[in-house]
């Protein structure tokens, strides 16, 4: 009864219980194992980032999503996925924060693959390459047991999809406002492109976020993931 109520500030009507999240399971690319770690408290690294766009643009990322190279998206080895990271450009100073949603990069040196849109808001599309430190925004070593959450606190919505014609985005919001709170419309320039994002709900924990999005992806919508307002 506790998980049905922790969602229904997210949605009209009680969604079906939220599944156990398994732990994650070692993984092999080309010949090598890597063991992602089941927690990312007080996790930091320096390295090279990197970043990739068109050619894995609309492709499936390692938990599942589409790639979307205008979302504010990564790919990392070993953090678990759904783990939201700072990425600091130690050549220029630029920040950008970043959810994990992919696996990668599997080049010597780099420690994270970050999406155009990210690479952008840090300077990194021109040079291609640079020196960054990365932190997830996790409580800190040695917090306590009942602080494990405080970092994954804020404002979370669902982006359900994505489109360059307002028109159908504003149908899909006419159709998701009947069953769903806060169903709106997100305006975004890319370059010369605009695109029109759906987006739904209103979490206040990454947690409940995470369980609206199986919820969303279970009911029609396989591409839903979280957005941190």
């Amino acid at each position: 009864m506790l998980g049905l109520a922790v969602l229904y500030s997210c949605v009209k009507e009680a969604p079906p219980p939220a599944q156990k999240i398994p732990m994650p399971r070692p993984y092999k690319i080309d010949g090598k194992w890597y063991h992602p770690i089941p927690d990312a408290r007080g996790f930091t690294q320096k390295g090279l980032a990197s970043w990739y766009g068109k050619d894995f643009h609309g492709k499936k990322t390692a938990n599942g999503e589409i790639y979307d190279m205008h979302a504010m998206t990564a790919a990392h080895k070993t953090l678990p996925l759904g783990t939201r990271v700072r990425v600091y450009n130690l050549t220029n100073g630029k920040i950008c924060d970043v959810r994990v949603n992919d696996r990668g990069p599997f080049v010597r040196g780099r420690i994270i693959d970050l999406s155009y849109s990210a690479a952008k808001e840090i300077g990194l599309v021109g040079p291609g390459v640079a020196k960054v430190r990365i932190k997830a925004m996790a409580p800190p070593a040695g917090a306590v047991q009942g602080d494990r959450n405080v970092y994954y606190k804020g404002n979370f919505t669902i982006q359900v999809g994505a489109f360059k014609s307002q028109a159908n985005a504003e149908n899909l919001v006419k159709k998701l406002s009947g069953d769903y709170n806060n169903a709106h419309l997100i305006r975004e320039t890319v370059g010369d492109d605009i695109f029109y994002r759906v987006r739904v709900g209103q979490c206040s924990t990454l947690e409940q976020a995470a369980q609206f999005q199986a919820v969303m992806q279970g009911r029609g919508y396989p591409n839903a993931f979280v957005v941190a307002e």
